[in-house]
């Protein structure tokens, strides 16, 4: 079935079929589809995604929807078969018989019952492009145990760098607060999912991808990893310290908390001297950033007594106007709603039937000549079920009202 709207974006012409759900595989799904790939989104049809039901708050249509499901769910068809059957099963076959790429987050193994597997359906079509996400991936000693964001924040040692420390008030580890892990394999997800694109393009050859949120989110500890690899170094929970750079945290002023983030020598002199304290920057226990890190309680002790006496707006102001890397802790609220953020058009309107418009966050990389498009608001469950297989597999209305009459798809809502 053809994508509708005139969609012209870098992945026009390719067909996705997601048999994914909740974050990881739907965040990665969603990317593509901004950037114009059909998206064939396959769902149980009683309840759907789980996310469908991950609320309050719910969408304000009376769908049942959450906006947790809307986060994730843009720019696909929504398609409800019953894979647990066989004529259901030989259904999805057929579509991904049709499809560029398949996407899938059962647990290891748990698609071959059914004849989804990727041996199957890439026996079938050599040229299909299939990949599978799991918490920790398709072999290893873990790979038959669930993975969920929270668990591999843990696990992964990402918690053991972010909160403050045990001395500390409210000392103790802590998550990220949004998914991470999840989305953070979406992303790698597309790459490699790009990446076996370009292959095919050369060789003709589909591939297996094999994602796993345990090894994303150990790959993405990033300068910490390298520092204990590296350099010995067992990394600690700093609250909103560096664990390099020094300033690197935020700071009480009189009225709130201010960011400060200076990324070299030069920009500490020149902050010193905008909070006029010039002697900080004489100071030799400060003058590089390896003697910052190693005086960093004096540093603190001394930035603290000076800036508690600024208002956070105006040495905010001043910092800007001074080319200094700093600002407020916004809300989620006061971030969306940034002057920056709407020049930018990053918040995007769908209309989804009746109802308000769904809000989301849009795709936030600009392309110049095949910018993204918002052409399909986050699909109510099966919507598109019945357009979607009389087009991509040529079912005649005797055909689909028999799906209907075996429980195969869902009658109409």
């Amino acid at each position: 079935m053809a994508e509708t709207g005139g969609t012209t974006g870098a992945l026009a012409g390719l067909r996705v079929l997601d048999l994914s759900r909740v974050l990881a595989g739907p965040w990665a799904t969603q990317i593509l589809g901004d950037l114009g790939a059909e998206i064939i989104k396959i769902e149980e049809p009683r309840h759907g995604d789980d996310t469908r039901r991950w609320g309050p708050p719910f969408l304000d249509d009376g769908s049942g929807d959450s906006a947790y499901f809307a986060a994730a769910n843009r720019n696909k068809h929504s398609v409800a078969i019953d894979i647990s059957r066989t004529e259901g099963a030989d259904l999805v076959r057929a579509l991904a018989a049709t499809s560029d790429v398949v996407i899938e987050n059962f647990r290891v193994g748990g698609l071959a019952k059914y004849g989804l597997d990727q041996a199957s359906l890439r026996a079938q079509s050599p040229r299909l492009i299939y990949c599978s996400i799991t918490g920790f991936g398709q072999d290893g000693p873990y790979r038959d145990r669930g993975g969920y964001d929270f668990l591999i924040q843990g696990m992964s040692g990402l918690m053991s760098v972010t909160g403050r420390p045990d001395a500390a008030p409210g000392g103790g580890p802590l998550k990220v607060g949004v998914p991470v892990s999840d989305l953070f394999t979406g992303l790698y997800a597309t790459i490699a999912i790009l990446a076996a694109l370009r292959h095919r393009d050369a060789t003709g050859e589909g591939q297996y991808i094999d994602c796993a949120l345990f090894d994303t989110q150990v790959a993405l500890l990033a300068n910490q990893a390298s520092n204990a690899l590296n350099g010995g170094l067992a990394p600690q929970r700093l609250a909103n310290a560096h664990p390099t750079l020094v300033p690197y945290q935020d700071y009480a002023c009189a009225d709130g908390e201010i960011l400060v983030a200076l990324g070299n020598d030069r920009q500490f002199q020149a902050f010193a001297r905008l909070i006029e304290a010039p002697e900080l920057a004489e100071d030799a226990r400060f003058a590089t950033n390896a003697a910052r890190h190693a005086h960093r309680a004096a540093l603190d002790e001394a930035l603290g007594a000076r800036l508690a006496r600024w208002p956070v707006a105006r040495l905010a102001e001043a910092m800007a106007a001074a080319g200094l890397p700093g600002g407020k802790v916004n809300s989620v609220g006061e971030a969306l709603a940034d002057p920056q953020i709407a020049h930018r058009g990053l918040v995007q309107s769908l209309t989804r039937g009746e109802g308000p418009p769904v809000r989301v966050p849009g795709f936030p990389a600009k392309l110049s000549a095949t910018p993204p498009s918002y052409r399909r608001a986050p699909p109510r469950l099966g919507a598109d079920t019945e357009a979607v297989l009389a087009a991509a597999l040529g079912l005649d209305a005797a055909r689909l009202a028999a799906l209907k009459a075996a429980g195969i798809i869902p009658r109409p809502r």
